[in-house]
C-alpha cells in the first residue's frame, strides 16, 4: 500500500470519527434540551359540580332581579313622560281651540260691526223713499211711484237679509228701550203708555238697537190710587220705579 492511499483512509476514519463525535453531541443536546413529564399529584380538594351550579344560578338570578327591577323603573319613567306630554298635548290643543273661535267671534263682530254702520247710514235713505211715497199720491205719478216702491223694496229685502228690523211701535205699548218720546197726550181714552202716533220709524240690528222709534204717547196725569205727584205722568213714574 501506497503512502497515498494510507493518507486517504486515515482521512476517511478521521471523518467518520467526526461525524460520530458530532451525532452523539447532538443526541445529548436534544436529551438535555428535553423536559421531563410532570407526575400529577392527588387534588387536594374537588369542588362539588352541584354547588357550582347552584353559585352560578344564584348569580343569575341577582343579575335578573337586577335588570327586571331597572326595566321597571325606566318603563315608570317614560310612562311619566308621555302622560306629562299628553296632558300639554291636550292643553295647547284646548288653548288653540279657544284661541280660533275667539278670532273667529272677533272677526264676525268686526264684521258686523262694520255692516251695522253701513246701515246706519243707508237707514236716512230707507226715510227718504217713505217720504217720497207718502207725498206723491197723485194719479199722475203712478207709474213714477210704481218706480220708486221696487226700488224701495229692493233696498229693504238687501238690508232686511243682513239683519235689520223694523221696531213695532203703532199701536204697542212705549218701551224706553226702543221708543223714544217727543210727545205725551193726557188722555183716559187711552191707556196709559199707548203709542198714540209714529212719526219716525226705530230700527234694530240683531238685537241692537240702531235707532229708536220717534213716537207721541198717551199719558194718565195720575190717579186717585196713586200717592205720587200729580205733575208727573204716570207711565213715568212706572218707569222709574
Amino acid at each position: 500500500m501506497s503512502n497515498d492511499e494510507l493518507n486517504e483512509s486515515n482521512e476517511n476514519k478521521n471523518d467518520e470519527s467526526a461525524s460520530d463525535v458530532k451525532s452523539k453531541d447532538k443526541k445529548r443536546v436534544i436529551e438535555f434540551g428535553r423536559s421531563p413529564k410532570p407526575v400529577p399529584s392527588a387534588p387536594e380538594f374537588a369542588p362539588d359540580p352541584a354547588e357550582n351550579d347552584t353559585a352560578e344560578t344564584t348569580q343569575a338570578g341577582d343579575t335578573g332581579a337586577e335588570s327586571g327591577g331597572n326595566l321597571a323603573a325606566q318603563l315608570a319613567r317614560l310612562k311619566a313622560e308621555k302622560d306629562e306630554l299628553m296632558q300639554t298635548l291636550v292643553r295647547r290643543q284646548a288653548d288653540f281651540e279657544n284661541y280660533r273661535k275667539r278670532i273667529e267671534r272677533d272677526r264676525d263682530e268686526e264684521q258686523r260691526r262694520g255692516v251695522s254702520r253701513m246701515i246706519s247710514d243707508l237707514i236716512p235713505v230707507l226715510d227718504a223713499f217713505e217720504r217720497a211715497l207718502k207725498a206723491h199720491d197723485d194719479p199722475a205719478y203712478e207709474e213714477y211711484r210704481k218706480g220708486l216702491e221696487l226700488i224701495y223694496k229692493q233696498l229693504w229685502d238687501m238690508l232686511a237679509k243682513h239683519g235689520l228690523e223694523r221696531i213695532t211701535a203703532s199701536g204697542a205699548t212705549f218701551d224706553p228701550h226702543f221708543h223714544q218720546a217727543i210727545e205725551r197726550v193726557d188722555t183716559r181714552e187711552h191707556p196709559d203708555g199707548a203709542i198714540l202716533e209714529v212719526f219716525q220709524d226705530g230700527y234694530m240690528f240683531h238685537g241692537r238697537v240702531l235707532r229708536p222709534a220717534i213716537v207721541r204717547v198717551a199719558v194718565h196725569a195720575g190717579g186717585p190710587d196713586d200717592g205720587a205727584d200729580k205733575d208727573e205722568p204716570s207711565l213715568f213714574r212706572h218707569r222709574t220705579n
